[in-house]
C-alpha cells in the first residue's frame, strides 16, 4: 500500500472537504478492490532493478501501477496523465506521490511502462488474476457471455519502428466511412457486465472470427446479443461456423440483389436536424451533455435511481453524420454511477445526432442529441 502523504494546502482542503465527488469515491473503491500485491507479484520479475553503476532510480513499481490503471480508468493519453498527477491531488495521492519530496513521472516514463507490461503480456495475466479474484468471490457468474466489438481508430500516418505502415493494423470500412487501426473483441459476464476476456487484432478481423476464444465453455445456450449458457465449447464453436458462414451468404446475396436491381428510386429529401441540444429531461432524469461526457441524475438534482447496465457496459453512445450517414459505436472509458464519459470529441468533424443508450429498471432508455464537432 502507498505510505502517508505529507498534504500541501490544496490536497488537505480536499481530503478533508465535507463533500467528496464521483472521482474520489471510485479511486476509494479501487483502493479497497484491486489485488495490488497480486498485480505487483505479476509485474515485479520484469520491472526495471536498480543500476549497480548508479544513476537515478526507476520510480516505485506500485506508484508506477497506480499510474498506469488511472490511464486506463479515465481513458487518459500519455501527456494528460502526467499533466492529471501535477493539477489533481486525488490523483497524487491514489499513486502514493509526495509533491514536496517525490519526482512525478513524465509522460516518457509512463509510455515505457505501458510498452513493457505489453511486451510481457502482463495485461492478459492481471485480466486472468482479476477474473479469478472475481469467480472466488462469487461476483463473476460465469453464467453467460455477451460478445462486442469496438474499433479503436488511429491515424493512417502511424508507423511503426521501422518507419513503415504497422503490420498489426488495416483498414476495414463501417457504413460508408473507413477507418484504420484495430479491433478489440470483448467477452462480458452476462450476468455482472464484468469483462472476463479480451482479444485484439487488426480492425478488418470479423468479431466473429475471435468469438471461440471469448467464451469460456461453461455457457447453456445461445440467446439474443450473442449471450451463451453452459454449452460444451466445441458445440459453441461449430455454432459460430455456421454464423459467420450464414453472414458470408447473407452478404454475397445482398450484393446479388443489389446488382440486379438496377431501377430509378424515388429521391427522399432528408429533415433537418434539431438544433444544437445538451441538457433534457427523460423520465425523470435529469441529462447534461458536456461534449461526449453525460451527466444523470434526478430531476431535482439528487442521485439518480434504477441505472443498469445494458449489453454488458454502463451505457452506449451511437454518433451519426449528417450527409455520408458514417457513424461510431462508443463505450464509455469507466463506469462511473451517474457520469457517462465517452471521451473528447468525434473522430471527424460534422454534425452529429448522437443516441445515449442505458438501462434503466429493466428498460432500455435512448436518448438523442444533436452536437457539432469542429
Amino acid at each position: 500500500m502507498a505510505p502517508p502523504l505529507q498534504l500541501g494546502f490544496t490536497d488537505y482542503e480536499q481530503t478533508y472537504a465535507k463533500k467528496r465527488t464521483r472521482r474520489q469515491r471510485f479511486l476509494a473503491e479501487m483502493e479497497a478492490t484491486v489485488p495490488w500485491d497480486a498485480f505487483l507479484e505479476l509485474i515485479a520479475p520484469v520491472y526495471h532493478k536498480p543500476s549497480a553503476k548508479g544513476g537515478r532510480p526507476p520510480f516505485p513499481l506500485e506508484v508506477m501501477l497506480r499510474i498506469h490503471l488511472l490511464q486506463q480508468w479515465f481513458t487518459l493519453s500519455d501527456p494528460l496523465m502526467e499533466e492529471m498527477l501535477i493539477d489533481t491531488p486525488c490523483f497524487r495521492r491514489f499513486a502514493g506521490i509526495d509533491m514536496i519530496e517525490d519526482r512525478i513521472p513524465d509522460e516518457t516514463t509512463i509510455l515505457n511502462f505501458r510498452h513493457l507490461l505489453e511486451e510481457h503480456r502482463i495485461a492478459e495475466k492481471i485480466l486472468e488474476t482479476v477474473n479469478q479474484s472475481l469467480r472466488e468471490k462469487g461476483v463473476m457468474l460465469r453464467e453467460g457471455t455477451i460478445l462486442d466489438a469496438t474499433i479503436i481508430n488511429a491515424p493512417s500516418s502511424t508507423k511503426n519502428k521501422k518507419g513503415e505502415r504497422d503490420p498489426e493494423m488495416h483498414s476495414v470500412a463501417k457504413g460508408k466511412q473507413w477507418f484504420f487501426g484495430m479491433r478489440s473483441h470483448i467477452g462480458v459476464d452476462a450476468a455482472s457486465g464484468l469483462v472476463h476476456s479480451v482479444v485484439n487484432t487488426a480492425a478488418n478481423v470479423h468479431e466473429l472470427n475471435t468469438a471461440a476464444d471469448r467464451i469460456h465453455g461453461e455457457e447453456h445456450a445461445r440467446g439474443r446479443h450473442g449471450v451463451y449458457n453452459g454449452r460444451p465449447r466445441d458445440v459453441v464453436c461449430r455454432h459460430l461456423e455456421h454464423q459467420v458462414t450464414r453472414e458470408v451468404r447473407r452478404v454475397v446475396q445482398h450484393g446479388q440483389r443489389h446488382a440486379a436491381d438496377a431501377r430509378p428510386r424515388a429521391q427522399v429529401e432528408p429533415k433537418p436536424l434539431p438544433e444544437a441540444d445538451d441538457d433534457v429531461v427523460v423520465k425523470g432524469l435529469h441529462i447534461v451533455r458536456t461534449g461526449l461526457n453525460f451527466s444523470v441524475t434526478a430531476e431535482d438534482g439528487s442521485k439518480a435511481q434504477g441505472l443498469e447496465p445494458y449489453l454488458g457496459m454502463a451505457a452506449h453512445l451511437i454518433a451519426v453524420r449528417t450527409g455520408d450517414l458514417a457513424y461510431v459505436h462508443l463505450h464509455p472509458g469507466m463506469d462511473m454511477q451517474g457520469m457517462f464519459m465517452f471521451g473528447t470529441k468525434l473522430p471527424q468533424p460534422g454534425t452529429y445526432r448522437l443516441f445515449l443508450q442505458f438501462g434503466l429498471n429493466g428498460e432500455v432508455v435512448t436518448v438523442p442529441f444533436t452536437a457539432v464537432q469542429a
